[in-house]
């Protein structure tokens, strides 16, 4: 057997395995072999000679031997001191473009008087689409491709320009408070002060000092006169992030505030002006919250101009793999490794879990994973057990009041393992503590389980 034999039935038992394409041309370039991967990438079941690669696809390989085809390169690299020559064509194939990338080098053989010519084929559609998108994405931090998402960036785009304010429904860790900035970014505002009030980490006692200032004397404690947020926002916008947990004696003085733009401090009869711009953020359903009598219909109504469902993460599985890559390259600038590559088995875990603290949830997840990856593979040991163990439920066939008690186990194990430390059992779980608390209140472990 001649050694160009050899290497062609080389060639024949590995090509035929990977997804690149690999062409093998003699040195006029008569193809001497190709694998099934170069027919369908190419649309050519049968690839006789390069000229008619060029002819089909339109895009000219070049001969290395040949000094006009020199001219025609691109820039190249050197490995293993010959030149790959690296080109990249959109091909139009129904029923859309795809983005091919040809390297194009040289194979000497001991009784070949000329180099073969080796061509390899790959598929860059959906990574360039994916730079693509996070590179359209670069202005707004939206990181996404669902449509319903993208439709709701077209309409805030259209309503920050204006004075009307927003409502932000959805669960938590969905990117609320990246749309209020994508709002306040997209206004006239844009240089003014963007404030934002976490309404329920505020004690109910001093939450309407938070929000409106108070004067000296005003009550107990009050040593100094000081101004609210309301004022620290004037110019700007004001986002009242959990608006639910407004309690119901404020509501009023609030509605009056956004829709006179002017209140009283706490303890004083005198009004101050404002010119805000009001955002707001909720978790929960602020229409059913009216129905049931907790909170005001005319609040609700004025903050509601615009009212935004945000969609959880379970409803755009698509946005994980785009999500992922984005965190890992945040992350990379803060040290972690970089080129890592994600298993199969370990994205499909990651895209059949139900996220119910959804971004700040595979936020975390990528996190523990890219710290326990190893030979820069992330597998399913690297991911955090509890969605290691939620595959091994869904596949056992469990029905979901079934799966809620496992997960409902899971945590009260944990955290008898951590000896009733939260912040442990969340580390032992892969999440956060905020996380791991939302949990608990969503599966109703009252704190002293």
């Amino acid at each position: 057997m001649t050694a160009l034999q050899q290497l062609t039935a080389l060639f024949d038992s590995v090509a035929g395995l990977v997804h690149d394409g690999v062409i093998l041309a003699d040195p006029v370039g008569e193809v001497l072999y190709h694998n099934s991967a170069a027919s369908i990438l190419l649309a050519m079941p049968r690839i006789r000679h390069l000229r008619d690669v060029q002819r089909d696809i339109g895009i000219m390989l070049p001969k290395l031997t040949t000094a006009a085809d020199q001219q025609r390169r691109l820039p190249s690299l050197e490995h293993g001191n010959r030149d790959v020559v690296h080109l990249e064509c959109w091909v139009k194939q129904s029923p859309a473009e795809r983005l091919l990338e040809f390297n194009v080098t040289q194979l000497e053989l001991p009784e070949m008087p000329e180099a073969l010519q080796l061509v390899v084929v790959s598929d860059n559609t959906a990574n360039r689409r994916l730079d693509t998108l996070i590179e359209r994405s670069a202005s707004t931090r939206l990181i996404t491709q669902n449509p319903h998402m993208r439709g709701i960036v077209d309409t805030l785009e259209q309503v920050a320009p204006t004075r009307a304010p927003v409502l932000l429904q959805g669960e938590s860790g969905t990117g609320k408070t990246m749309f209020a900035k994508i709002i306040h970014n997209n206004s006239s505002r844009t240089d003014a002060p963007f404030i934002k009030v976490n309404c329920a980490a505020i004690p109910e006692t001093l939450l309407e000092s938070e929000l409106f200032g108070h004067v000296k004397g005003a009550f107990t404690g009050a040593l100094n006169s000081r101004p609210g947020r309301f004022q620290a926002a004037h110019g700007g916008t004001l986002f009242l992030d959990e608006i639910s947990e407004i309690p119901l004696h404020l509501q009023p003085k609030l509605l009056t505030a956004l829709e006179e733009q002017h209140f009283q401090m706490v303890g004083s009869d005198e009004t101050v002006e404002v010119d805000i711009r009001i955002i707001a953020a909720s978790n929960q359903d602020l229409g059913a919250m009216v129905e049931d009598g907790r909170f005001r219909a005319d609040l609700y109504y004025r903050l509601g101009v615009f009212n935004i469902e945000v969609p959880a993460l379970r409803d755009r599985p698509e946005d994980i793999p785009l999500l992922i890559k984005h965190l890992c390259e945040t992350l990379v600038t803060r040290g972690y490794p970089k080129n890592l590559q994600c298993s199969e088995e370990a994205m499909g875990k990651l895209l059949n879990y139900p996220w119910p603290g959804n971004i700040r949830e595979l936020a975390n997840a990528v996190e523990h994973a890219m710290i326990l990856a190893k030979n820069d593979i992330v597998t399913t040991d690297c991911l955090p057990r509890h969605i290691r163990e939620y595959a091994g439920m869904a596949a056992s066939g469990m029905s979901d009041e079934e799966a809620l008690e496992a997960q409902r186990a899971e945590i009260l194990n944990t955290i008898a393992e951590a000896q009733g430390n939260r912040a442990e059992a969340a580390r032992m779980l892969g999440i956060d503590r905020s996380t791991l608390w939302r949990r608990m209140h969503r599966l109703g472990i009252a704190e002293g389980e």
